[in-house]
């Protein structure tokens, strides 16, 4: 038996005229379009698996009553649309059409379409990133739904009004991250799709509990909500140090990253974006208003010891929300760096003393110091856990004080200022200069500083 041309054309019509809304109109009539389109006269066929993507936008118009086109039965379900099913005793259960495939991958595309038509979920949207992922999207004309805690911000100093008018352009979606079943049902209550999700998410210290609720359990949570809801792309926003894993929070970052590897290869419709930035101009600006103050400028060592390839919020934003839609940096790593030469601290001091117009102030303290420290927090917390964190963040700042934040060569096992792509127009120099006119405002540090 052979379904023609003509009544699967007429499937598409039939189900785009029972909705009101003319995005999902054209969009299920250009799905069918696009399967007439691969066949040539008929399609040999059992049975035909819709991707939930396609029909969740019609939660609030379902169709009542299941309707016929030549052989073929539209079911509804609550959250999806499951089978077309074929009413024919001698076609097989179970079998699917050769084209699933490509009718899979075609639904859930959302690349060809306009920003305006996109539906972009931002989790970690109130963070020193996220706010600017989110504004960058919006200027680019998506429709951007923003998460976030009723209280955000360092220590939740952010009431909602705040945080409404820092995302401003976006749909602020109140919820808790950490908590899968309240991010599912604030997110059912806006009653909308998504195409791709944005994961900003970090947490604030890398602490060892944190690390694992958020860099890992957030981020999926946040895979979860948006495949639930039709997401097809996945950028995350992870750190180029979890090439050299010591640390608690890079193995959680490690963890979701491996799941988002794995959930592409289940799912061949699926993609993901996984970013992996150097340092942000932020975490090398906590001595600019010590050094214009007069004292001196402190690193670990002789400076040397790493180096990095800064990148300003607002170029890694840009970097992010091209991974949206370039289909080229889809299912792939993407290490990036600012733009120019790579730095080292001493480099960096030099430069922040050049405008100053001063002679070069340095205190250089033996990294020995802090393996000293590391080691006496180690101990107590064995016989006091609640000074694992303690422990925790010295490790944290010894990494940042030896390890270079810049793609890791595997061949040499040595850090590669070459292989560390480049991305962005602005510098580590026009950044101190703003500082050192404006102060750090809107650059606060948090608890991610050492100094």
């Amino acid at each position: 038996m052979t379904v023609k041309i003509s009544a699967l054309r007429k499937l598409g019509v039939r189900a785009a005229t029972s909705v009101e809304d003319s995005k999902y109109k054209l969009k299920i009539q250009r799905i069918v379009k696009e399967v007439v389109k691969i066949c040539e006269e008929e399609v040999e066929s059992y049975f035909i698996l819709l991707v939930a993507s396609v029909w969740i936008p019609l939660k609030k118009q379902w169709l009542k009553d299941p309707f016929e086109v030549d052989s073929f039965v539209l079911v509804s379900d609550q959250w999806e649309f499951k089978w077309i099913s074929v009413k024919s005793a001698e076609w097989k259960q179970n079998q699917y059409l050769e084209m699933v495939y490509l009718l899979t991958k075609f639904a859930q595309s959302f690349r060809s379409e306009s920003p305006k038509d996109v539906n972009v979920l931002v989790t970690g949207a109130t963070g020193y990133i996220g706010k600017f992922v989110v504004r960058e999207l919006c200027r680019r004309g998506f429709n951007v739904i923003a998460v976030a805690r009723d209280r955000s911000g360092i220590r939740g100093r952010d009431d909602k009004v705040r945080t409404d008018q820092q995302l401003a352009g976006s749909t602020v979606c109140f919820s808790d991250v950490t908590d899968p079943d309240a991010l599912a049902g604030a997110l059912d209550a806006l009653g909308r799709p998504i195409d791709a999700v944005v994961c900003c998410l970090a947490s604030r210290g890398g602490g060892i509990s944190d690390s694992w609720k958020v860099d890992y359990g957030a981020s999926r949570n946040s895979l979860l909500a948006g495949r639930r809801l039709g997401a097809s792309h996945f950028v995350l926003l992870s750190a180029i140090c979890v090439q050299k894993p010591l640390l608690e929070f890079q193995r959680a970052k490690l963890k979701f990253e491996a799941e988002l590897v794995e959930e592409a290869a289940r799912d061949p419709a699926f993609t993901y974006s996984i970013v992996r930035p150097t340092a942000f101009f932020k975490s090398l600006g906590g001595q600019v208003e010590i050094v214009k103050d007069g004292k001196p400028y402190v690193m670990f060592g002789d400076g040397r010891l790493c180096a990095c390839k800064p990148i300003s919020e607002a170029d890694l934003a840009a970097f992010i929300a091209d991974c949206v839609m370039d289909e080229d940096k889809a299912c792939k790593i993407l290490p990036i760096g600012g733009p120019g030469k790579a730095l080292t601290p001493l480099e960096q001091g030099e430069l922040l003393f050049k405008l100053l117009g001063r002679e070069p102030k340095f205190l250089k303290v033996p990294i020995q110091v802090m393996d000293y420290v590391i080691g006496v927090l180690d101990f107590l917390a064995k016989i006091f856990p609640s000074l694992e964190d303690a422990a925790e963040f010295g490790k944290i700042g010894r990494y940042y004080a030896a390890e270079s934040m810049l793609v890791l060569d595997p061949e040499t096992g040595e850090y590669s200022a070459e292989k560390t792509p480049s991305y962005g127009k602005d510098t580590l120099e026009d950044f101190f200069a703003r500082v050192i006119r404006e102060g750090m405002a809107g650059q606060e540090l948090g608890e991610q500083t050492i100094f």
